[in-house]
C-alpha cells in the first residue's frame, strides 16, 4: 500500500534530494543521494536520477512506498 501525503512548500524551487531528507524518507542527505543515483526514485512517473532536480507545487515524488505531491 502507497502512503499519499501533500509536502507543503515555504519556497520553489526546491531540490529533489532535500524533500527526501526533510521528509524524513531517508536518514541524510547523503542517503538521499544514494537512493536517487540508484534509480529508486520517480517524480511525476518517470525515473529520476538527479539528486538536484528542481521540484515545484504540483510534481509528485514516488520512493519506497511512498508517494508525495507538493503545494505551496
Amino acid at each position: 500500500m502507497v502512503e499519499m501525503r501533500t509536502v507543503i512548500l515555504n519556497k520553489q524551487p526546491v531540490e529533489l534530494y532535500k524533500v527526501l531528507k526533510f521528509e524524513g524518507l531517508v536518514a541524510s542527505g547523503g542517503e538521499a543521494k544514494l537512493v536517487i543515483e540508484q534509480g529508486m526514485v520517480q517524480v511525476n512517473g518517470e525515473l529520476e536520477m538527479r539528486k538536484r532536480r528542481k521540484l515545484v507545487s504540483g510534481d509528485q515524488i514516488e520512493f519506497g512506498g511512498h508517494q508525495l505531491t507538493l503545494s505551496l
